[in-house]
């Protein structure tokens, strides 16, 4: 099983708010057989501890250290929102970007994440794309 496949990737979608958008990018998660749907619960209960938005338009919304008995293997799903939402005061969401992880097998996809946020250009191209492929590619490139 992929860490981040395109059955992970939902393009052009639309979120209420960040608890709406939270359970998308967690159901698809689910979906892909990475987590049990008690993994979305913690997401949600750990965005009101803190806020996962990174910049550029991006936000990594995870589980609780009590949620790990809901992680089946390590897995990354995306939900792009092209009109965006309201994350927190004065931030708008583009990219969620819900990670699970039960070791460190995802660290290269944050490591090529963390250059598509500090980068407006490749954060831009995420965020308005119509091909599932790159982000896919994009996020599975070797460093």
């Amino acid at each position: 099983m992929s860490i981040l496949s395109k059955d992970s990737i939902q393009l052009n979608a639309t979120a209420q708010d960040k608890q709406d958008a939270i359970t998308q990018c967690g159901m698809l998660l689910v979906n892909a057989g990475h987590v049990k749907p008690g993994y979305v619960a913690g997401m949600l209960a750990r965005e009101e501890i803190m806020s996962t938005y990174l910049e550029n338009g991006v936000a990594i919304p995870h589980g609780q250290f009590d949620n790990r008995a809901d992680i089946l293997s390590t897995g990354i799903s995306v939900l792009q929102i092209p009109d965006g939402v309201a994350w927190g005061q004065n931030e708008k969401v583009f990219l969620v970007i819900g990670i699970a992880a039960l070791r460190d097998e995802h660290v290269s996809l944050l490591a090529n994440l963390a250059e598509a946020v500090d980068d407006e250009k490749i954060a831009e191209k995420m965020r308005t794309t119509t091909d599932v492929n790159m982000i896919l590619d994009y996020l599975n490139k070797e460093n």
